[in-house]
């Protein structure tokens, strides 16, 4: 038996209702009233919302704790907002023995309450359980109850009291007692992951392998082109391992949108590491970008944010695939709007797409074996839209490797060679931009790249005659000048030099540096 209060009616606790990313503090309160026995949900819940009833009352039973046979009135407020998922069970389970007189109200007034309820008692592992707390956070919440499989994400968020349980009986017990020794502690520690693919694993490639480098200090987007085998899907497995660590804002920021998908079998929420998705080429615009009929669920692209998107067998993509990151290519989120609501996710990601030079993929300049013609080839690349291909920054050809290169014995630089360049480049742009609002070269705008950043005279007079030439279009210019502040970071150069200019004009239309 647990703590004896006076008999109430009402009992009220706290639970956290996301759309998206964002959320809102929900009030759980639950009055017992005379009349005939039953259980009324209010607040716009969804199906599995709705079904926590059976859940609650087994669950309640189950721990020895008395199920009013009174009329059980169970309300969300704000009502207006819709309340999806069994995370509620948990808030609604303490607010009705609250009601009973059997739990003190003092102790469940400032603490958010998350958890689905087996029907044993059990508390088990919901979605969403970081990107909640944030929002609770905010709010000026700072005690949480939460289940013990979501643990160690929930711990991310130091500045909240992190209360992990794995039964209700527990929960009751801590709620009458006060004791916090009745909850094992965990400690939080970022992963250090060593990666599992590295560039000296690359044979050759040279080419590629800069681009790759170049891509990495501003966070520029690229296309290689190349035949089977040659190394495109190495290559960009092994870009994350040459990126900077994540820091802890932009840890959290990923850790809460693979908390809302799931995806934390794949990847720890701990970790570090920037995400690298990628998803096949039969995916659809949903699965890229977001949604979902009943809740709106993240995409592949905000899935990769501040890491790599990376598509390989691009132009087998179906129509309008690869057309729906035009607009997180150019913002950096995604806005899906749906019946249900406006739903926005960040999605600022290094798109990586690979594709074949034709549809027997054995076409490398030469035609030797291709029996390709030509309006097979151009057909089969036009399917990367015009739109789309003046967004990527990086256009580099990916040739077969040799003999020479597969057995060469020494080995081509390996990612922590080529990771501590990219952190000095890194370091030297971060302290131009120290007070701006943008951090990485890709992101420069387009009047900044007019005035406080402008190219030295020569590289300027370069590129506006290949514009007035209209061998670049306007963006294309910008992308230009952006590659180049980038390949200046890495030679530390103060300013681009026209040299700089013009390998960053090779690298954007493709040719050999």
């Amino acid at each position: 038996m647990f703590c004896d209060i006076s008999q109430m009616t009402l009992g009220i606790s706290l639970g956290v209702a996301l759309i998206g990313l964002m959320g809102e503090v929900v009030r759980v309160e639950v009055d017992i009233a005379d009349g005939l026995p039953g259980y009324f949900l209010l607040g716009l819940p969804d199906a599995a919302l709705t079904e926590s009833r059976e859940r609650v009352r087994s669950a309640i039973v189950n721990c020895s704790q008395p199920w009013p046979n009174r009329k059980v009135t169970v309300s969300l407020s704000p009502a207006w907002l819709p309340k999806r998922g069994s995370g509620f069970d948990v808030p609604i389970a303490i607010a009705l023995l609250s009601a009973q007189g059997l739990l003190p109200q003092e102790r469940i007034s400032e603490t958010i309450f998350i958890g689905e309820l087996g029907l044993d008692g059990d508390i088990r592992g919901v979605g969403g359980v970081l990107p909640s707390l944030i929002q609770a956070f905010k709010a000026g919440i700072t005690r949480a109850v939460v289940p013990q499989a979501n643990a160690v994400e929930a711990q991310l968020l130091t500045e909240m009291e992190i209360i992990p349980t794995g039964h209700l009986r527990d929960l009751l017990s801590w709620l009458c007692t006060g004791e916090p020794n009745s909850f094992p502690t965990q400690s939080c520690k970022i992963d250090e992951e060593s990666p599992i693919f590295d560039f000296s694993e690359v044979a050759g490639q040279h080419l590629a392998r800069t681009a790759a480098e170049v891509a990495a200090v501003g966070g520029h987007h690229m296309l290689m082109i190349g035949p089977p085998g040659a190394g495109k899907t190495m290559i960009a497995q092994r870009l994350p391992s040459i990126l900077p660590k994540l820091s802890r804002q932009n840890s959290l920021e990923v850790a809460a949108i693979h908390s809302l998908s799931g995806d934390f079998n794949h990847r720890s929420p701990l970790s570090q590491e920037p995400p690298f998705v990628s998803p096949h080429h039969t995916a659809t615009r949903v699965a890229m970008v977001g949604g979902g009929s009943h809740s709106i669920r993240p995409g592949a692209c905000s899935l990769a944010h501040h890491g790599v998107l990376f598509i390989d067998e691009a132009p087998e993509c179906g129509v309008g695939v690869l057309d729906v990151l035009r607009q997180p290519l150019e913002s950096g989120i995604v806005t899906i709007a749906r019946a249900i609501g406006n739903v926005t996710y960040p999605a600022r990601f290094i798109l990586l797409l690979a594709a074949n030079p034709c549809p027997c993929g054995k076409f490398t300049g030469r035609g030797r074996n291709c029996t390709c013609s030509s309006q097979q080839v151009r057909r089969y690349l036009a399917k990367l839209s015009g739109p789309l291909l003046d967004r990527i920054d990086i256009r580099t050809q990916v040739e077969p490797v040799g003999r020479v290169e597969i057995l060469d014995s020494q080995l081509s630089e390996s990612s922590a060679v080529i990771a501590a360049r990219v952190s000095a480049a890194r370091s030297r742009s971060q302290d131009r931009f120290l007070h701006e609002l943008w951090k990485l070269n890709c992101d420069i705008p387009g009047r900044a790249l007019r005035t406080t950043y402008q190219l030295d005279t020569k590289a300027m007079a370069f590129l506006h005659t290949e514009l007035d030439r209209e061998n670049i279009t306007a963006r294309g210019l910008h992308k230009v000048m952006r590659l180049s502040w980038s390949i200046a970071d890495l030679e530390s150069h103060l300013r681009p030099t026209l040299e700089d200019a013009k390998r960053a004009y090779l690298l954007r239309e493709g040719n050999q540096l």
